[in-house]
């Protein structure tokens, strides 16, 4: 029975691959699968076998029914597409698909944005390590084990003496043990905190800035964070200064500019205050500048730090920082 089936499937095969036309292969097609064909007069027969030899004989038939008809089938189909040209398979009257273009995520925007601000300043762009040692994101910043200041950023410790930064600032160290003054940086990356709402997120960027010189007074952070945030904003957006605290800058001052949703009038953004908080800035504290070998005699400096969504939020008008990570392209695509 099984060596019928299979000589049926062999000489099914065989003639099929020297059939040269449709034609052939159609009266192949009927040979072997019409209504007195091989295999339907073998289908016929299975009532004279057996009684245990019928499921069988009847299974395997049907398996080669199958096969011969998709192979009779994928020969024609060769066939067919053997005699079109490119023209016959396409149709040119179709209006074309213009692939979309991607774009920059709003928050490499204004990343570049940032630094191509300050760089026309004549700030260097450096980076440094996400994974960093304690002593570089707190000690050489001025901020020794134990001191206070360190619950004001909920840290990610990667072990004793290693964490995900906290901020960029440590940068600033970094560079300056490698560069006599003067130095002119701009230190943009990702940072890391312990924290999750509307406003926070686990993992956010900023942009740390340092210059040391001689001779560099407060006077010259105002006017270079003034400069800056007119160009990043507009020339009518005002700015203030009130004093804050930070380990490694001394005085220190948080720097607000006038609401640019409502222009200081008061709205929600802005808490009805129509101010802004944009940035962290001070002097360079002495201590950070004996850390890293500089003569504080000679040589004083400004600082400042700024969350990159933060500046974001306020020059696109977007109010949920989540959105930046949802991967919505209705959202994306505004940018």
């Amino acid at each position: 029975m099984e060596n019928t089936l299979e000589r049926i499937h062999a000489d099914a095969m065989a003639a099929l691959v020297s059939a040269a036309d449709a034609d052939v292969i159609n009266d192949l097609s009927i040979q072997y699968l019409g209504r007195k064909g091989h295999i339907t007069q073998f289908l016929r027969k299975i009532s004279t076998l057996p009684v245990e030899e019928r499921p069988q004989a009847g299974k395997k038939a049907n398996e080669i029914k199958r096969l011969l008809e998709t192979e009779f089938k994928n020969a024609l189909d060769r066939l067919a597409n053997a005699g079109q040209t490119v023209t016959d398979r396409i149709d040119v009257s179709l209006p074309g698909r213009v692939p979309e273009k991607g774009s920059l995520h709003p928050i490499t925007q204004i990343t570049n944005r940032i630094c191509s601000i300050f760089s026309q300043m004549g700030f260097d762009v450096v980076e440094g390590p996400e994974v960093e040692t304690d002593y570089y994101n707190f000690e050489a910043l001025n901020i020794p084990k134990n001191h206070p200041a360190r619950d004001m950023q909920d840290t990610f410790y990667v072990s004793d003496s290693v964490v995900l930064r906290t901020h960029t600032s440590p940068t600033q160290p970094r560079v300056m043990e490698k560069r006599e003054p003067p130095v002119r940086i701009i230190a943009p990356g990702k940072v890391y905190r312990c924290d999750s709402d509307l406003t926070h997120t686990p993992m956010f960027h900023q942009v740390e800035g340092l210059l040391v010189d001689r001779k560099i007074s407060f006077a010259d952070l105002k006017g270079t964070l003034t400069a800056f945030v007119h160009q990043m904003f507009d020339d009518q957006t005002t700015l203030r200064f009130r004093p804050s605290f930070f380990p490694f800058t001394e005085p220190s001052a948080e720097v607000d500019i006038r609401c640019v949703i409502c222009r200081g009038k008061g709205c929600r953004v802005c808490s009805r205050t129509g101010w802004l908080e944009v940035l962290g800035s001070g002097m360079v504290h002495p201590a950070v500048f004996e850390n890293v070998g500089y003569d504080t005699r000679r040589y004083t400096g400004f600082a400042f730090g700024m969350g990159v969504e933060r500046i974001a939020m306020l020059k696109y008008g977007i109010d949920d920082i989540r959105r930046y990570f949802d991967n919505d392209y209705r959202f994306l695509s505004q940018f």
